[in-house]
């Protein structure tokens, strides 16, 4: 964003693929695929949001943004008052239908006044602190060995091995990778690996593969496991995902689009 641009709420339409270079902003601001699949890639981990979920950055932290699908992003940026409801680091909150509409009506083509777009953010604010923050945060790790067995699992995610034969292939110690994990990430490698699955999940649904298929892709050993581990983290199961993705590309009314500019 170029010195003394306004922060304007806004639009951008993102093809399959496609990304925005790396960037950052002085405001926090919730970004929002009102259609598609949107992931937030930075330097610590990315995160990902479908369109039942928003995300939240706040100011000043680098980041770049890479579409899944044809995606509808609204960019909705937060005065630090209401910033200050919100977490000190990106994550992924659900998204309302309350607050939904009223980010569509926010970033829309009508022009409203300051008071009405002040009174439409708090709405916003109000609905998406009410639930927990969501878990589909994907850490990052530093460690050259840990970043090796990610390699591995995401090469190789349809045929998923042991951290003891990972360990094997990158020489360590499944005992010392596990302890890495849980110190790098926060989460066991179980956890870990369960988050990855669903987040290339969420990549292939959003694509149009069947669920079947996409349990096979992630390694899950059975679609019941598949859909267990994915409603838990999502919120929805994979077809109700599946189909909600085909409702927002046929709602009509949505295709007023500001811009593509930041």
């Amino acid at each position: 964003m170029q010195p003394g641009q306004a922060l304007r709420e806004h639009v951008l339409l993102l093809g399959h693929d496609e990304r925005t270079p790396e960037h950052k902003h002085t405001r926090g601001h919730l970004v929002y695929p009102a259609t598609g699949v949107l992931s937030l890639v930075t330097s610590v981990g990315s995160w990902i949001a479908p369109s039942n979920r928003v995300v939240w950055i706040p100011a000043g932290f680098e980041h770049r943004h890479r579409a899944h699908g044809r995606t509808d992003m609204r960019i909705v940026f937060m005065a630090p008052s209401l910033a200050a409801l919100l977490p000190a680091h990106p994550a992924v909150l659900v998204m309302t239908p309350l607050a939904r509409e009223a980010t569509l009506a926010l970033t829309g083509a009508e022009r409203r006044p300051a008071g009405a777009r002040s009174r439409l953010r708090r709405v916003i604010i109000d609905d998406i602190t009410t639930a927990p923050e969501q878990p589909l945060h994907l850490p990052e790790p530093r460690d050259d060995r840990l970043r090796a067995v990610v390699a591995l699992v995401e090469e190789g995610m349809s045929n998923p091995l042991t951290l003891g034969r990972l360990g094997h292939e990158v020489g360590a110690g499944e005992r010392t990778l596990s302890r890495l994990f849980q110190q790098e990430t926060g989460m066991s490698f179980p956890q870990w690996r369960t988050q990855l699955r669903v987040h290339h999940a969420l990549l292939l649904l959003a694509d149009g593969v069947s669920v079947i298929n996409t349990a096979t892709a992630c390694g899950w050993a059975n679609p019941s496991a598949f859909i267990d581990a994915f409603t838990a983290l999502v919120g929805q199961t994979p077809g109700q995902y599946r189909r909600s993705l085909r409702e927002e590309v046929a709602r009509p009314g949505d295709d007023h689009h500001a811009g593509r500019g930041r």
